[in-house]
């Protein structure tokens, strides 16, 4: 494969992981919501679509050229774009030497490797707007041609003025090759479509053995860890005013706030009303103060694992990052050779293994908790078994459209006892 090829696909492959863990959270929440699970076929969908569109774009980017002096004039010959429709075909022709030829005008043709890479750029969205989106074929094509657009107006702006001139050429025979390829997925996925089964059939199969997901929970529990640390930070440092003592009782009293009176009063904390769940007792009674507060309680001991990996990481992260070895990784989008960007990260990421016991363990402890969870016959957590609180899943918003959009259910005709004459209803 040759460079100019490969160099975009490892970028890819090298920035896909931290955007997969950046957008996770809120790709979670959102699957959580509208479709009350994350089936591992969605999932899968997603996450294929995210290396795909990240591959993609950094086949019109990568490589970057250096920033010189005279860079703009090396690159002067796309100053202005291409835009007369079918200037493809005389490429064809000037690149075969006016050989009517096989080999000259098809398969040794640089031009036609050209326009059939642009084709093959947006197939797979094509195919990933019938399969996932089950969208109509006016409507892919139009993604498409919006999907090329933006691809074209990035080379032309220097990407979006991060040059100071284009470094590649705006044609517009691109824009119709990348659009009919969106179009030619899109066809292509109607046999596909035909034998895989639909994402709502894979939802309904986990749902059906989850009702209320144990991913689900965890990330409920996240957006309360990380809303409790915001909100108590920010009212320790409004209220303690520099003073120690008096700032302590804040973060209790957040705590006590967010994981107790909110749930108490309204039957979920922020979290679990994000992701549509609701605290229940396990007798069917109302909700207790002291149950409440011991399900919390076990809760964050819990998580306290999970907390202190994030501060760990969060502390090797910044020194990771300031390191001269990172800088070197960047050189990828510069055109450096990616196996000296590979080194360098393995040089930054030489970590001491007595820094790296704290870290391991608590991540264990945490693992094992959540094993013990995902063994238990019905999914519940030992904080749930200790406290009797447990968490019930509402209604996600795609089953209450549906219910919507189908309308009220029909009124069954009241019975008529043997001899009596039927009541007219108003």
């Amino acid at each position: 494969m040759p460079q100019a090829h490969l160099m975009p696909i490892t970028t890819a492959a090298a920035v896909f992981p931290l955007l997969a863990l950046v957008l996770l959270l809120p790709t979670a929440v959102v699957l959580y919501r509208r479709h009350g699970v994350m089936s591992h076929g969605r999932t899968l969908s997603l996450c294929g679509f995210l290396y795909y569109a990240l591959t993609a774009f950094c086949m019109t980017v990568v490589p970057l050229p250096r920033r010189t002096a005279n860079m703009c004039t090396g690159f002067s010959a796309f100053a202005r774009p291409q835009a007369i429709p079918g200037n493809t075909f005389g490429d064809i022709w000037k690149e075969a030497h006016h050989k009517v030829t096989p080999g000259a005008l098809v398969l040794q043709n640089p031009a036609v490797a050209g326009a059939l890479l642009n084709l093959l750029l947006l197939v797979p969205l094509g195919v990933f707007l019938r399969y996932h989106v089950r969208c109509g074929l006016r409507a892919a094509t139009a993604v498409g041609l919006v999907s090329s657009l933006f691809f074209e107006l990035t080379q032309w702006s220097g990407v979006w003025g991060l040059y100071d001139c284009p470094y590649r050429l705006f044609d517009v025979d691109d824009l119709l090759i990348n659009t009919a390829g969106a179009a030619a997925g899109w066809l292509l996925a109607g046999p596909l479509v035909r034998v895989l089964p639909t994402l709502e059939t894979l939802d309904g199969r986990a749902l059906a053995a989850r009702p209320v997901p144990f991913g689900r929970r965890l990330v409920a529990l996240i957006v309360d860890l990380a809303g409790f640390l915001v909100v108590a930070g920010a009212a320790g440092g409004a209220l303690a005013d520099g003073d120690t003592e008096g700032g302590l009782w804040v973060p209790a009293g957040v705590f006590l706030l967010w994981f107790v009176v909110l749930p108490l009063r309204t039957g979920a904390t922020p979290g679990k009303r994000l992701l549509l769940l609701r605290l229940e007792s396990a007798d069917g009674g109302p909700l207790n103060p002291g149950r409440l507060a011991l399900r919390a309680v076990i809760l964050t001991a819990a998580a306290l694992p999970l907390l202190a990996a994030m501060a760990v990481a969060a502390a090797v992260v910044p020194s990771l990052s300031s390191a001269p070895e990172v800088a070197a990784l960047t050189g990828l989008f510069a055109g450096v050779d990616p196996s000296a960007g590979r080194d360098a990260a393995l040089t930054a990421l030489t970590i001491p293994p007595s820094d790296l016991l704290i870290p391991l363990t608590t991540l264990a402890l945490a693992l094992r908790y959540g094993l013990r969870t995902l063994r238990h016959p019905r999914g519940l957590a030992p904080h749930e078994r200790l406290s009797g609180v447990r968490t019930t899943a509402l209604p996600h918003t795609r089953a209450v459209g549906a219910k919507a959009s189908a309308g009220p259910s029909p009124r069954r005709p009241l019975p008529v006892r043997p001899g009596a004459m039927p009541v007219p209803r108003l």
